[in-house]
């Protein structure tokens, strides 16, 4: 929703498509095009009623309103389905002039078949592979791994087999979409037999939280082409946002080109050097902080950041059904077991409160920006050093927010009044704090966004209708009515 898009914006994209392929090919680069994955509009039922068209569930949606929910995917065993992908391939090449042969479809990404009956899995692949093919018979169908970890319950060894054998052998590459956190090439024995990219995912959601593996991604590329019975055939990078951890996407860029697994100490020095122009000793004694620390995530977590700064405002995120009591400085089950040293809640917090994402001591990060802080004269005109000394202030602020926010919590469960406002006055000032910082570095600010948005406007109607959309994703993606109005009295 927030539609319809104008021609104009669809003409606009029509031309960057056909300039970015061009390039592509200019440089070498093999350009992806998709291939039909079975979405069709309702009324595709009217002009064709004995389709096999079913409606989805909801996914992620905020009300359930049919509007912008559920949409309608057309069975891959319908005759109709090849007929589309034959038509909806060849005019892909009359509009961008040819093709590369590689196709990507991703019919059942997070949307379970309908059985896990192998035969029938089987059926669906050939289907949506012979749907390309008749477009184009050199057709290679590349497809998201996603699926076999986001569903793993389903996605068992005689279903993953189903599918990707269901493809002529050759003819189907697999994104392992996920291989520095939860690879699926090891337990899959090679994807079966299938070629596949070995993928850093990274980033969900375009959060900005510091975070990463770099232990991973400085090995898992090597370790994966010299195993056994390697069909390990490239890297890649499918982050779902970017802009954020530059460290991260500069150690992942240069594992296509090495042969041997980076001894990361060694790197990120040189790393620094390059990242702020000259040799600083307190920022490389910094950066190996975080690589112990932020950039050393080892516990397999999906990091959606969650910290309670940036996550919607809930004054129960999970409370549980038994309450707890303070006995001089001791938090207490009511059976008298300890369950924190009330001077500790900064860093210890009972069991019944939501915890977000935190796999470092934050007291090390600390540590870590002073020793920013510190190479502050050095590097004055450093726009790089900037943006870092900005980014790791504000990740320790929000984590330090947490804290304070579960205080809080902690303290409304007590019905201590006194106490649940002075947290919520910290809680409080810390937002203002990151205000203050964030606009400091304008790759931060919420302006460029906006401004960016605007500039592919053609007429004053579409100024607005830009900005509402940019300001809203970033927000509060929710549809705004008189009955139903967004309480970000900001925005």
């Amino acid at each position: 929703w927030g539609g319809p898009l104008p021609d104009s914006w669809l003409q606009q994209q029509l031309i960057l498509q056909k300039q970015i392929l061009f390039r592509m090919r200019e440089l070498g680069m093999t350009p992806v095009l998709p291939a039909f994955s079975g979405n069709v509009p309702a009324g595709l039922k009217m002009i064709f009623p004995s389709a096999k068209i079913t409606q989805l569930g909801e996914w992620n949606t905020v009300d359930h309103d049919p509007r912008w929910c559920c949409t309608f995917l057309l069975d891959p065993t319908d005759k109709l389905f090849v007929e589309i992908g034959h038509d909806f391939v060849q005019q892909q090449i009359k509009e961008y002039g040819g093709t590369s042969h590689i196709y990507n479809s991703d019919t059942f990404n997070e949307n379970t078949p309908p059985t896990n009956d192998p035969e029938y899995i089987s059926t669906l692949g050939a289907a949506v592979f012979d749907a390309m093919h008749a477009g184009d018979e050199h057709a290679v169908w590349l497809m998201q791994g996603w699926l076999f970890s986001s569903d793993a319950a389903f996605w068992k060894p005689p279903q993953i087999k189903a599918l990707l054998h269901s493809v002529p052998s050759g003819r189907m590459i697999v994104l392992d979409l996920f291989a520095e956190v939860k690879p699926i090439w090891h337990r899959s024995d090679q994807f079966y037999g299938t070629p596949y990219v070995w993928c850093m995912l990274h980033n969900f959601g375009g959060n900005i939280e510091m975070y990463g593996v770099l232990d991973a991604i400085a090995s898992g590329p090597v370790d994966a082409r010299t195993s056994h019975n390697s069909t390990m055939v490239g890297v890649g990078m499918c982050m779902e946002g970017i802009e954020q951890n530059p460290v991260v996407y500069e150690l992942m860029s240069e594992m296509a080109f090495r042969s041997e697994k980076v001894y990361v100490e060694d790197w990120l020095k040189s790393y620094s050097y390059r990242r702020y122009g000259k040799v600083v000793p307190k920022l490389e004694q910094a950066w190996d902080i975080l690589y112990r620390t932020i950039y050393n995530c080892s516990d397999g977590v999906e990091d959606h950041n969650k910290d309670f700064i940036v996550d919607f405002p809930d004054l129960n995120p999970s409370f549980s059904s038994e309450p707890e009591t303070i006995k001089g400085n001791k938090i207490l089950n009511f059976d008298n077991s300890v369950v924190a040293d009330r001077h500790l809640l900064m860093e210890a917090h009972p069991a019944w409160l939501e915890q977000p994402h935190l796999w470092y001591s934050p007291s090390k990060v600390i540590q870590a920006l002073h020793l920013f802080l510190e190479s502050g004269d050095a590097l004055t005109h450093s726009i790089t050093y900037r943006y870092d000394l900005v980014d790791l202030t504000r990740q320790a602020l929000a984590k330090h927010a947490n804290q304070i926010f579960r205080n809080a919590l902690i303290a409304y469960n007590l019905n201590n009044i006194q106490e649940v406002t002075a947290q919520s006055g910290k809680f409080l000032g810390i937002i203002k704090d990151l205000d203050i910082l964030l606009a400091s570095d304008d790759n931060f600010l919420l302006g460029p966004w906006l401004e960016n948005a605007k500039q592919l406007a053609v007429n004053p109607r579409q100024i607005k209708q830009y900005e509402w959309n940019a300001r809203t994703q970033v927000t509060m993606w929710f549809y705004n009515t008189k009955s139903n109005q967004s309480k970000l009295h900001d925005y």
